[in-house]
């Protein structure tokens, strides 16, 4: 059956950086596209990023152009969202989705 499984979250601090990751299985990961959403306390999941099936397409949300960067290597059968300057309203639990399916979430905290 189809698996996503997300890691890499933590505290950080306003300012620092964290690379999620997050582990496909049970479906030809090469033949999808993958996105990363987030959900925020007391806020709609909304979309962070996504990626195209061979990597060559991304899209992100307003609010992390220019700081995150979606990147996948197929082999792996993995996805990552590397954060940069990161904010503390980037604080939110950080979710792998792909063709309907979902992963159960990261944490990602940020405060000093």
């Amino acid at each position: 059956q189809v698996q996503l499984v997300e890691s890499g979250g933590g505290l950080v601090q306003p300012g620092g950086s964290l690379r999620l990751s997050c582990l496909a299985s049970g479906f030809i990961f090469s033949g999808y596209a993958m996105n990363w959403y987030r959900q925020a306390p007391g806020k709609e999941r909304e979309l962070v990023a996504g990626i195209s099936s061979g990597g060559g397409i991304t899209n992100y949300a307003d609010s992390v152009k220019g700081r995150f960067t979606i990147s996948r290597d197929n082999p792996k059968n993995t996805v990552y969202l590397q954060m940069n300057r990161l904010k503390v309203e980037d604080t939110a639990v950080y979710y792998c989705k792909t063709n309907g399916y979902w992963g159960k979430g990261t944490l990602v905290t940020v405060s000093s």
